[in-house]
């Protein structure tokens, strides 16, 4: 999600292409709620594709939760609740369809309930290796010249965090805090800001110290000072620019 932020985009075969195309007309409400999915020879035309590669990408957009095929009836868009919105391409679809404040204090209050026990539990389980991962992460932070060198090692530093903490069912929801950096990415980078840049590597690193030092509620009150400072800079960047107002 990250690298196809960066780079504007990325290569996609015709599977690919029309799972994008199709995704992205549900997220935005084009295919409202309930509605019908165009059937297969209106859409087999429209990609320009076979049927074969058209029932591979409904079923890759069934597994996401977004449609649901019915026999004599066809293919119907989802109730929302439906939606894995742990899905990466879900997750990709709503940031790129414009600055949704709702939806982001819904991905913050998600970070929040679960970044700061991975951070507690770090400091249980990190080994020697992690911590240096981390740490090497936060120097990459400082070092960081560009907006791309800084969004990629902060992703990382919290992806080391999720590693450390040793619980396999956070893997799952790294996705979230890529979303999150991805809009931090596109909207609000401290690279150009030196204070900001300085203020923010310095966050990052006490969340490492906590971590090596074991102690745990330290970690946590860290990691919960970086996502809600990152929070409420991407809602007074957007107030500034747009003059969306989010419901907190």
């Amino acid at each position: 999600m990250l690298k196809t932020a960066i780079s504007n985009g990325a290569v996609r075969n015709s599977h690919a292409l029309v799972v994008d195309e199709i995704g992205r007309s549900i997220i935005t409400g084009a295919y409202p709620t309930g509605s019908l999915v165009p059937g297969d020879a209106e859409l087999a035309e429209r990609f320009n594709v076979s049927r074969t590669v058209l029932r591979e990408a409904m079923k890759t957009l069934a597994a996401k939760g977004l449609i649901v095929a019915k026999a004599r009836i066809g293919t119907r868009v989802t109730e929302r609740r439906n939606w894995n919105f742990f899905d990466s391409d879900v997750l990709r679809w709503h940031l790129d369809s414009g600055f949704d404040a709702t939806f982001l204090r819904h991905l913050a209050e998600m970070r929040l309930s679960f970044e700061p026990s991975a951070a507690r539990l770090a400091t249980r389980n990190a080994t020697p290796d992690d911590i240096a991962r981390m740490k090497d992460c936060v120097k990459s932070m400082y070092e960081a010249v560009s907006m791309e060198d800084f969004a990629y090692a902060d992703l990382s530093l919290h992806m080391a965090m999720i590693d450390a903490a040793g619980n396999p069912f956070m893997y799952s929801v790294g996705s979230l805090i890529e979303a999150a950096l991805v809009t931090s990415f596109k909207l609000s980078s401290p690279i150009g800001d030196p204070k900001r840049h300085l203020v923010t590597s310095q966050r990052h690193e006490r969340i490492v110290k906590a971590i090596e030092a074991g102690d745990a509620e330290a970690a946590a009150r860290a990691t919960e000072v970086v996502i809600i400072e990152g929070r409420d800079r991407l809602f007074a960047t957007s107030e500034n620019s747009s003059a969306v107002q989010p419901a907190l």
